[in-house]
């Protein structure tokens, strides 16, 4: 009785591990421009960055900040497919500037990270590129649009997997001390 009971376990923690989804990965980074550690002799006038998979954008997806707090006006970015583009005014002296950004994996959860690069040379924009990405910076935040929510993320599925894995446990341990049903 007691090697069925823990043959029965055993078959039911390997059913429910086997059946559960495996956690999904988030996105990556696969290349930007400029690149992680570049050294610049002209600031950019846009920033692009290229993930494994396609991504959507919150608000505030794309900030540039130097090492002395200058920050750069950021137009609105764009997201086609998984590559994120975002115009820039570029301000500021010659230094050490980082990139932070924000998306949102297909599996709808938010990812961060940050590049460094370096400017040789102060950066000014021309008067008309300023003003024309000014008035195209957004002046609230904007919802967040196309996230898909039908699928649950990973962590949704090992809490389940978890749970599942506990009450067979506690089932199994009941056969084990007899208070199972009898025959």
């Amino acid at each position: 009785m007691i090697r069925r009971a823990l043959t029965a376990v055993f078959a039911s923690a390997a059913v429910l591990l086997l059946c559960t989804p495996p956690a999904s990965a988030h996105t990556e980074l696969t290349s930007s421009s400029p690149a992680e550690g570049a050294s610049l002799a002209e600031a950019p006038s846009q920033v692009q960055l290229t993930f494994e998979e396609p991504v959507t954008l919150p608000p505030d997806a794309v900030k540039i900040t130097g090492r002395d707090g200058t920050a750069w006006p950021v137009s609105t970015p764009v997201a086609a497919g998984n590559v994120v583009t975002a115009p820039v005014t570029p301000a500021g002296p010659a230094q050490a500037y980082t990139l932070t950004w924000k998306v949102i994996a297909k599996d709808g959860d938010n990812v961060t990270g940050t590049l460094h690069f370096t400017l040789t040379a102060a950066a000014t924009a021309a008067p008309a590129t300023r003003a024309a990405i000014t008035e195209a910076a957004p002046t609230s935040q904007t919802p967040v649009v196309g996230v898909d929510t039908s699928s649950f993320p990973g962590w949704v599925w090992i809490v389940v997997a978890v749970v599942g894995l506990l009450a067979v446990i506690v089932v199994g341990l009941r056969f084990l001390r007899g208070g199972g049903p009898k025959a």
